[in-house]
């Protein structure tokens, strides 16, 4: 300590910055290599989906056209794998979480209303409003829709982050993954959800609320009480 006092201001402050890029280097490699190999255990297909009696299909959003709301491919092909699972039998409700934030951007009944064209009822598709993140949308299916089991559907490079952040909410769960084919800027999407990883392992240690919580709902009731 005493040699470190008597080193330059630019010497102690490269020092400093290097511990703390190791550091936080270090943190990110044990929370992906905790993330993934706690989850990957669970992660089945739509047959195996069914073993765990799951009370709901949770759906992450992910991007519809704001205008039109056409659907993003990662966003269809999920939904597509959910509605799958739903006709199977693995799950009676789809609980749809998704960004309506804002005027003209809606996920939720973009990804509503593609489940009832292809034959899911109304009042089996609850909507989470404020399912801004995937911490976010795991809080919320636990605290406000009460969610004890579910079959999480995603694709690869995000399902283990997404069951992490379910089980971290003592959700029950397996992962469906809804991958269909090789995704537009798939490099940045892998190296985006390290990063993801990172901060949702410090999320589920410190919990913070989420942006919004509101009136609670049973995932077991009618789907449409969540209509807006």
């Amino acid at each position: 300590m005493k040699k470190f006092r008597q080193l330059s201001p630019f010497v102690k402050t490269v020092i400093i910055l290097l511990t703390v890029g190791i550091f936080s280097v270090l943190v990110a490699l044990f929370a992906n290599i905790l993330v993934i190999s706690s989850t990957k255990n669970v992660v089945t297909d739509v047959d195996g989906a069914s073993e765990i009696n799951a009370e709901c299909v949770i759906v992450l959003g992910a991007g519809v056209d704001g205008p039109t709301g056409t659907l993003s491919w990662v966003l269809k092909h999920r939904l597509d794998t959910a509605i799958e699972l739903y006709k199977s039998g693995a799950a009676p409700k789809l609980l749809m979480s998704g960004d309506h934030g804002r005027i003209g951007y809606d996920e939720v009944n973009a990804m509503k209303g593609y489940a009832i064209k292809h034959g899911v009822p109304s009042s089996d598709i609850f909507m989470d409003h404020a399912g801004f993140s995937t911490y976010e949308t795991m809080y919320r299916a636990a605290h406000i829709f009460g969610v004890k089991r579910a079959i999480v559907v995603t694709q690869k490079f995000h399902i283990y982050r997404a069951l992490y952040n379910a089980k971290r909410f003592g959700i029950v769960c397996v992962g469906v993954n809804s991958d269909q084919m090789v995704y537009s800027g798939h490099e940045y999407l892998e190296l985006r959800e390290k990063l993801s990883r990172t901060k949702d392992f410090v999320y589920t240690i410190i919990k913070p609320k989420p942006k919004f919580l509101g009136e609670k709902y049973s995932i077991n009731g009618d789907g449409d009480v969540t209509n807006d």
